[in-house]
């Protein structure tokens, strides 16, 4: 038996590749999935069965493609509704995969259809559970993404998961390994850990939400206490894991048309897309197209993007390092940003060669911002992180407008007062000076490092954590 997960860290995603004999079977695959194909054919296997642990909020699955391009079903568990050819499971229902056995076990509470999915070995042993976004590992689904379509509260939610894990999981043998769809990072849950798998003997003993002196109204309180209101792209996702969508490959071929600077000046003009810069920060700063924005791929891009452009038919034109194209262009379509109409050929240096107007963001050490306080210059520090974040410590006399919600954080701007932005490391306060730029904010500096750097020049008195309710 092959089994392997397949960890997608700036999704904090993990599909699972299952093979027994020459029969293969997926878990919640990406988008893109050349890569599970190219895998069993390498293996001398062919796909039988793709599962979907529930219809997902955070990423587009590669459900429907890999189904049309390997003939193998779909799968889903009870209550699933899709819009196309599908397989709905009855609970307990059993398939096999060579010489072993997968076993639906219907654990709805997250969303009413999430089904985890529990291998039975060639022993006859039960070895694994897939859990969805039913059990993390330290956390447990938040439930109140799929309010909506079933029609109950997050409390009548949280109810519903609590049964599950009690009836279906947690009756389940201690040295199983728990294989989640999530682990730290993602927004699907508000407290997982880095760690990707798990024995459920040890979840039982270190998972909150696992007690077994738990009450069901403790699980309750619990479980919906804390929850930050979720992406916005969230519900948009479900829509499109549920309906279809358009291939992959028609997606990527569009996005990664090449514009010179004539006709990529030209298309945002015409279209009015969004322009989108991914490369490196600092060197973001250095001179970008005027009126772009920087979301850097080498952070949490895809999230990053859903949380910030609500609207996932927004068209985008894509500004990248030389050969990241196809990259850029997947991880959008990851999270359903299917309307890339391009990329800037060349880049940003071909933009310049072309004699095209180039805008700069100018970006300061924490020395130079000591130095300027020192001279007496105007100093008005925002601090971008997450509220959470600045509660735990923050430069004396900074302002918290946390990027999350930039919307409400721009109303704390003042057009006319120069402000010295900054996040934990650099990535974020980029992010949130070039959204504000694009908006007509021009007297915002980054300071290089962020929180991390300002703190370890010790030219700054640093607060100790402060309690949310206490703050004025």
């Amino acid at each position: 038996m092959i089994l392997e997960q397949i960890y997608t860290g700036c999704l904090a995603q993990g599909a699972y590749y299952i093979q027994s004999g020459n029969e293969a079977a997926i878990i919640d695959p990406l988008r893109e999935v050349s890569p599970y194909i190219e895998k069993a054919k390498a293996n001398e296997a062919i796909i039988k069965y793709v599962f979907e642990t529930h219809f997902h909020a955070d990423f587009v699955s590669g459900h429907v493609d890999l189904s049309k391009q390997t003939g193998a079903p779909i799968i889903y568990g009870p209550n699933a509704d899709p819009s196309f050819e599908a397989y709905i499971a009855k609970d307990n229902e059993e398939f096999k995969i060579g010489d072993i056995t997968i076993r639906v076990l219907h654990t709805p509470g997250h969303t009413m259809e999430s089904t985890s999915y529990l291998l039975i070995d060639e022993q006859g042993q039960e070895t694994a559970l897939f859990s969805g976004d039913t059990l993390f590992i330290g956390d447990v689904g938040r439930p109140d993404l799929a309010q909506k379509a079933a029609d109950m509260t997050q409390e009548q939610l949280a109810g519903t998961l609590f049964d599950s894990l009690r009836t279906k999981i947690m009756p389940l043998n201690d040295d199983i390994i728990v294989y989640p769809a999530h682990g730290a990072g993602s927004a699907c849950g508000k407290n997982m850990s880095k760690e990707t798998t798990d024995t459920l003997g040890n979840q039982k003993k270190t998972n909150y939400a696992l007690r077994a002196d738990m009450t069901r109204d403790e699980f309750i309180k619990e479980v919906t206490h804390g929850l930050t209101p979720p992406p916005a792209y969230f519900p948009l996702n479900v829509k499109l894991n549920k309906e279809g969508y358009e291939s992959f490959e028609t997606v990527l071929k569009k996005g990664t048309q090449a514009l010179d600077p004539e006709a990529f000046e030209a298309a945002a003009n015409e279209t009015g897309a969004l322009l989108l810069d991914t490369r490196d920060p600092q060197t973001f700063a250095k001179g970008f197209v005027p009126n772009s924005i920087n979301i850097g791929i080498d952070g949490s891009f895809a999230p990053w993007v859903g949380t910030l452009i609500p609207d996932i038919q927004q068209e985008l034109l894509v500004i990248t390092d030389e050969g990241r194209e196809e990259e850029v262009i997947t991880r959008l379509a990851r999270v359903g940003y299917d309307n890339a109409l391009g990329y800037l050929k060349g880049g940003i240096e071909a933009w310049k060669a072309a004699g095209k107007e180039v805008d700069q963001i100018e970006s300061i050490t924490p020395e130079e911002l000591a130095d300027r306080v020192a001279n007496g210059k105007e100093v008005n520090i925002l601090d971008v992180r997450k509220n959470t974040e600045h509660y735990s410590e923050h430069l004396i006399n900074s302002e918290n407008a946390a990027l999350d919600y930039i919307n409400d954080a721009m109303t704390q701007v003042d057009k006319n007062k120069p402000y010295y932005v900054h996040c934990a490391g650099g990535y974020r306060s980029m992010i949130f000076n070039s959204i504000l730029r694009a908006r007509g904010f021009d007297n915002l500096i980054d300071i290089k490092g962020g929180f991390k750097a300002l703190k370890e020049s010790g030219k700054f008195e640093i607060s100790p954590y402060v309690c949310p309710s206490t703050m004025a």
